[in-house]
C-alpha cells in the first residue's frame, strides 16, 4: 500500500482540479462557488498550482519524495476547515473532507 499511495493522491487531485477548475472558469461552479469575484479567480490559481503540482509528480515519481508531503499536508490542513466556515453539508465541505482523509492517508504511508 505505501508504494501506491503516492499515486492515489496525485490522481484524486488531478481527477477533481481538472472539472473544478474549468467549472470554476466557465462558471458552471456558481452553485457551489459563488459568482465571479477576484477572490475566485484567486482560488483558481491555488487549485492550479495545486494540478500543476500532482501531475508533476505523477509525471516524476521520484519527486513524491521531496514534494508530495509538503503538498498534502497544505491540503490536509486546509480542506478540513471549509466545513467552519461553509457549513457542514456544503457541498464543497463535503467533498473537502473526503479528499483530506484521502490525503491523511497517503501522508501517514509515505511518512513511515
Amino acid at each position: 500500500m505505501r508504494d501506491v499511495m503516492p499515486f492515489v493522491s496525485p490522481i484524486v487531485n488531478v481527477a477533481v482540479l481538472v472539472p473544478v477548475i474549468w467549472g470554476l472558469a466557465v462558471g458552471t461552479q456558481d452553485a457551489a462557488f459563488g459568482t465571479d469575484t477576484p477572490a475566485r479567480r484567486i482560488l483558481i490559481c491555488v487549485y492550479a498550482a495545486i494540478l500543476l503540482v500532482s501531475a508533476i509528480l505523477l509525471a516524476w515519481p521520484h519527486g513524491c519524495a521531496a514534494l508530495l508531503p509538503g503538498l498534502l499536508a497544505v491540503q490536509v490542513a486546509y480542506e478540513p476547515m471549509t466545513p467552519f466556515l461553509l457549513g457542514a453539508g456544503h457541498p464543497v465541505a463535503v467533498a473537502n473532507l473526503g479528499i483530506a482523509a484521502i490525503h491523511a492517508v497517503t501522508l501517514a504511508a509515505v511518512l513511515r
